[in-house]
């Protein structure tokens, strides 16, 4: 057991070294994109939301 556990441990060590994690601009790149997305699709729902309220409003009259 105590082996399996040391196995892993050494092929986890091996595959981190293979990791190419992004640079400063490319992180900042991929935030802007995740940031601009949430809002567009948030006012996007925004408007089903009110749209939909107004006209469940309306039925119910």
């Amino acid at each position: 057991m105590i082996e399996k556990i040391k196995q892993f441990f050494k092929e986890v060590k091996v595959e981190t070294k293979k990791v190419v994690y992004p640079n400063r601009e490319e992180l900042i790149g991929s935030t802007w994109v995740v940031i601009i997305t949430v809002m567009v699709i948030s006012v996007f729902l925004g408007i089903v939301d009110l749209t939909l309220t107004k006209l469940v409003g309306l039925a119910l009259r």
